[in-house]
């Protein structure tokens, strides 16, 4: 029985201590030139892990960083490093999208040689890698260039692969062939699952155009041309039949007009540049303003307007008989209504173009078929036509309150801009107010409050436009706790996360209460929901041993999903908010911190023989040296002397179990 127990102890502790390694390395060299090459480095990532693009948005996820060492005098870089394609999937709780790797991930960098005499090249590489827990990885390459030699190609250019010192693996052998088969094979199955994933965004995005496009149909400029151009079709094309066709002819051109212009956006600025934009400054900023532009248009400063010779060109075109004329027909109608409609298209190939690929396109179609869909279904059942609407002031409301989503959505893209600058002009608490502002202005002229200057009298709320009035003004209450601290779940994502913010607990409270500050001891800090929390081991262990209590120690990340999962949803619990503010000394450090270290406390690590140069590092290696174990979050409970008295746990969702291990391990203590 002892042997059985001591048995399953080793197991445990073991289990507990694991180093995670779970991204492997292969890397390569091909000769390009006489003087040029190109390093590549290939990853194979353990299933259910990701990796993280170079490129993934500040905020979520920590990037891939390459650093290539001694360049100066050796070699310069062509270009920058390429990668293979990624995953992009929205993170609910830090409220970004990520870029990440699944299974497998490569890099490529071409370097031309300066210096003849170059042997090799060293390049080092930080990356965080990311499946319950977290662990924050790096790896130095050395790749051993081959003698410079001439290159020998055929007509298609091939190249010649010269592998480095350790992988000689002769580039024609089954072996090698083999590999290569099914590395293209993995990445085969990584592009199809991108392509998955992709398409959900596109049906998204159809979706909310289609919408847009129901919403610029109920504008004054459209509206009324419903009915007219209906009566044309029907009367002035001889039969019911003929009538029918022409309109459906109207409805296809309306939609290839729309279409061609997403198009020519794809084509001018191409799929991958509009992904890369999404993150620009100078692109978020501009669309900011052009939103706004749109949006006071819409509030009726002013009319946006295309050159009325446009207009008479094309209706001396639209004049004409023939599937021609029906396309001019339709031509006439995008150029007329564009004060009402182009704010709408600009909004939308704003958004759309913000996610790249053929988004604009599919944007297109779906405004167009919103637009088209009402022509050609009221020129097949012209007796649907006696259940439509009076025009009258109500389009207005409708352009009216346009102009309000889109002055909303303007901040959105202004947001963007701030948080790729770290600037905090525009922090979480910000935002909210503003956003609290423009909604409860909507909510006052739907009551009939405030008017604008193309706003009929008002003797009466209609019925729709009360519902509507209501509906505005429970969202803007709706917002309002966002300013101490609630999600706004129903929003995530608009608004910066709250992390980012002057408070993280919202405007007014201190670590989560309302009451006044709480002097903190000498080198704490207001943790999460305002629990005292020390981000130094020495620190924290002084301070323990002062006020006689247990020590949580929290090795966490910034960028660690399952850590702030943790925060959000486990440690808010009352049952174990309490614990954590009463009964323990709770000590974060952070694995990924990258401030450095004072020069004097850099060292080399005897476990794993890197340079330890961050504070980020200070504490991943203390962790890997102490518990053999890299991953977060990763919780011990210690005595104050620093002495364990619990076993190691890591991501626990269930709060029941977290609250044991904890009452546990306190228990300890107090024996």
């Amino acid at each position: 029985m002892k042997k059985l127990t001591y048995i399953l102890l080793l197991i445990t502790f073991f289990a507990q201590g694991q180093i995670l390694n779970p991204v492997k390395w292969k890397t390569k060299v091909i000769q390009k030139s006489e003087t040029e090459f190109e390093l590549i480095m290939d990853a194979t990532i353990e299933n259910e892990w990701h990796m993280y693009s170079q490129f993934t948005p500040e905020g979520g996820a920590l990037p891939t960083v390459f650093d290539f060492k001694n360049t100066k005098g050796n070699y310069t870089l062509v270009g920058k490093t390429k990668e293979s394609p990624y995953k992009k999937v929205y993170n609910d709780i830090f409220e970004v999208d990520e870029y990440y790797f699944a299974k497998t991930a490569q890099f490529k960098q071409v370097i031309k040689v300066t210096n003849t005499k170059l042997k090799e090249v060293k390049v080092y590489v930080e990356y965080q890698a990311c499946k319950e827990q977290c662990i924050q990885q790096d790896a130095t390459f050395t790749f051993e260039l081959p003698e410079i030699k001439k290159i020998v190609t055929d007509d298609t250019n091939t190249e010649v692969l010269s592998v480095l010192k350790g992988n000689t693996i002769d580039s024609t052998t089954q072996k090698e062939e083999e590999r290569i088969s099914a590395t293209k094979e993995s990445q085969t199955v990584n592009i199809v699952n991108e392509k998955k994933e992709e398409a959900k965004g596109l049906w998204t995005i159809f979706f909310l155009a289609f919408i847009g496009g129901f919403a610029a149909l109920l504008t004054p400029c459209v509206f009324p041309m419903i009915p007219m151009t209906v009566s044309f079709f029907t009367k002035q094309s001889g039969t019911r039949e003929k009538g029918i066709v022409n309109a459906l002819i109207y409805g296809f051109s309306i939609i290839v007009i729309y279409v061609l212009l997403g198009s020519l956006i794809t084509g001018i600025f191409g799929a991958d540049a509009l992904n890369a934009l999404s993150t620009s400054v100078l692109f978020n900023i501009i669309f900011f303003i052009v939103l706004v532009f749109f949006a006071t248009s819409f509030l009726g400063a002013f009319e946006i307007v295309l050159p009325n010779s446009w207009a008479n060109k094309v209706d001396r075109q639209a004049g004409k008989s023939g599937i021609v004329a029906i396309f001019f027909m339709a031509l006439a109608l995008a150029i007329v209504s564009f004060s009402c409609t182009g704010p709408i298209v600009g909004t939308l190939l704003v958004e759309s173009a913000s996610k790249g690929g053929i988004a604009p396109i599919v944007g297109m179609l779906g405004f167009s078929s919103a637009i088209a869909l009402p022509f050609m279904l009221f020129a097949m059942f012209p007796g649907w036509m006696n259940s439509l609407p009076k025009s009258g002031g109500w389009l207005n409301t409708v352009k009216v309150s346009l102009g309000f989503l889109e002055l909303a959505l303007a901040f959105k893209f202004l947001s963007n801009a701030d948080l790729v600058v770290q600037a905090h002009l525009l922090e979480r608490e910000v935002f909210l107010i503003i956003w609290i502002v423009i909604f409860g202005a909507w909510a006052l002229y739907l009551f009939g409050k405030l008017t604008l200057p193309h706003d009929s009298p008002l003797t009466h709320l209609s019925v729709g436009r009360l519902y509507m009035a209501i509906f505005v003004s429970i969202f803007t209450v709706y917002l309002i706790p966002g300013l101490w601290g609630a999600p706004l779940k129903i929003i995530s994502g608009f608004p910066p996360p709250m992390t980012y913010s002057e408070s993280p607990n919202g405007i007014g409270t201190s670590g989560g209460n309302t009451t006044a500050a709480i002097a903190l001891p000498e080198h704490a800090h207001s943790g999460p929901h305002g629990i005292i929390a020390f981000h130094d081991y020495e620190h924290g262990l002084a301070y323990a041993k002062k006020v006689g209590k247990p020590i949580l120690l929290d090795f966490t990340g910034h960028a660690c999903v399952n850590c702030r999962k943790m925060e959000d949803f486990v440690w808010s619990k009352p049952e174990i908010l309490s614990i954590l503010k009463d009964k323990v000394v709770l000590v974060s450090l952070y694995v990924d911190d990258k401030r450095e270290l004072p020069k004097e406390e850099q060292y080399v690590s005897k476990e794993t023989g890197k340079e330890i140069v961050t504070i980020g590092n200070k504490w991943s290696d203390y962790q890997i040296t102490r518990y053999k174990n890299n991953a977060q979050p990763y919780y011990i409970i210690l005595d104050s002397a620093g002495k364990d008295i619990s076993k190691p746990v890591g991501y626990t969702p269930d709060v029941e179990e977290y609250k044991k291990w904890l009452e546990d391990g306190i228990s300890k203590f107090k024996k």
